[in-house]
């Protein structure tokens, strides 16, 4: 069901997010920082396993007593696609928030109630999305290491497999698609103005509309992790803080296309290394 003009009026005439109480506005506030206090909490534990793991593989190297890498199985499918889901939740919901908290103040408007419920529907949308998007990744994860393409560190083996995918985003960086999800990413009260619908299924129905422009603006970037390393976090947090710029910066399009120069150039460099 589309938004009436009644609708759309009751959301611009106010300022949606101090229609909050304050109570509601700390609820949102706390949950979403304990989503991501709880993501990179895990993010923490599985990269002191890694490095473990890997440490005990070093010195089995040096003994001499190599063993070839095992074929993945579907559990391992499964435990990557977790890994890339708490992942992609502890680095997009920093950036998701601002929206987040004007749907409620929105719905706070029109009369609604039940706030933390509708936020929760409204937030499955987009944990909907990032879960399409991480189960991509596990199964590229999982063919990249059927092919040995990949280091202990999860990180593109071939430099030349690790430029072509900085080069694939920087190039992507530039494109009039990437401009428009930015652009729809940065104007969170005109989403909702254009786009908004009534009830559960509606607040469901904005979580995925707005999530798939998320989707349509960072997957590029979460798919350099392959070239720099999946559970490398300080790429990761760095990822983070160029997704935040470009979505909540002054100058996010000049961001998005400085970085996505700077991804070419990387990029290039590693093609072409001997």
């Amino acid at each position: 069901m589309k938004s009436s003009v009644s609708d759309q009026g009751q959301i611009a005439t106010a300022p949606p997010v101090a229609l909050l109480s304050s109570r509601d506005r700390l609820l949102i506030w706390a949950s979403i920082a304990g989503v991501i206090a709880l993501a990179w909490a895990y993010l923490l534990y599985l990269d002191r396993r890694m490095a473990s793991e890997m440490e005990h593989e070093t010195m089995m190297a040096a003994m001499g007593m190599t063993m070839p890498m095992p074929p993945w199985t579907a559990a391992d499918v499964v435990f990557t696609f977790a890994m890339w889901l708490v992942m992609m939740i502890g680095m997009m919901a920093g950036p998701a928030t601002p929206l987040i908290l004007l749907f409620a103040g929105a719905h706070v408007g029109r009369g609604g109630r039940r706030v933390p419920w509708i936020v929760l529907v409204f937030g499955a949308g987009y944990v909907i999305v990032w879960a399409g998007f991480s189960a991509g990744a596990a199964l590229a994860q999982s063919a990249l290491h059927r092919a040995a393409m990949l280091s202990p560190a999860m990180a593109a083996s071939s430099p030349r497999v690790a430029g072509a995918i900085l080069l694939a985003a920087g190039v992507y960086q530039l494109t009039p698609f990437k401009r428009t999800c930015l652009t729809h990413c940065r104007s969170p009260l005109g989403f909702l103005m254009t786009h908004w619908r009534s009830g559960n299924r509606g607040a469901l129905e904005m979580g995925l509309r707005h999530g798939t422009y998320c989707l349509g603006c960072c997957w590029a970037l979460m798919g350099i992790l392959f070239a720099v390393g999946v559970m490398n976090l300080l790429w990761v947090a760095a990822l983070t803080l160029f997704v935040l710029l470009e979505k909540s910066g002054p100058a996010g399009l000049v961001v998005a296309r400085i970085g996505g120069a700077g991804m070419i150039a990387f990029g290039a460099l590693r093609i072409l290394e001997l």
